[in-house]
């Protein structure tokens, strides 16, 4: 019988599951060893029940990572190996695509709840993407008004330096009578 899970019943909040999501190649996603984490199961099940499936798992789902990223996914997160003993193997990387396609090779509930929480996750990251780069369009469009106004209020303070450079103009002689005791019309 199919009984629904409510995210506490899981124990594992959504900014765990986003923290978890990479940026590599370009692509936001999930490595392997922090998936079977999430789905409690043993890195190297996962990877099995995967490669009995491959035909599932195209490159835009899953990639493997190469020495260098794996290198500089393990610097950037400061442990000297995944794992007791390190690992034999590099990383495999789970597209969006790829996760979702796990929970139909991974067939316990656990693996549809935590897919669903991490479909949720990379809807959420998705979302915050792109008001970002909405944020960022407005910023550019305001910096480049502000360019516009910066150099035209330059433009005014050249000019006004240039008129300071000029000679005082003499005062003209007025051209008229003077009358005794009266003020010069």
């Amino acid at each position: 019988m199919f009984t629904k899970h409510t995210n506490a019943e899981l124990i594992v909040p959504i900014e765990r599951i986003e923290g978890q999501i990479c940026f590599i190649r370009g692509e936001k996603v999930m490595l392997d060893a922090d998936l079977a984490k999430l789905y409690q199961v043993e890195t190297k099940a996962l990877n099995r029940a995967v490669k009995r499936n491959l035909d599932r798992f195209p490159e835009d789902f899953m990639f493997q990572l190469t020495k260098e990223e794996f290198d500089n996914l393990r610097y950037q997160s400061g442990t000297s190996s995944f794992g007791y003993g390190g690992r034999r193997y590099l990383l495999y990387a789970f597209t969006e695509l790829g996760v979702a396609m796990l929970s139909s090779v991974l067939k316990s509930q656990r693996a549809v709840q935590m897919n669903i929480l991490i479909m949720r996750a990379f809807v959420k990251l998705r979302d915050l993407i792109a008001s970002h780069k909405d944020l960022a369009a407005r910023i550019e469009k305001f910096e480049f008004g502000q360019d516009q106004h910066a150099s035209v209020i330059n433009l005014l303070a050249e000019d006004i330096e240039n008129l300071k450079l000029l000679p005082p103009e003499e005062s003209k002689k007025r051209i008229g009578f003077i009358v005794d005791g009266a003020s010069p019309i």
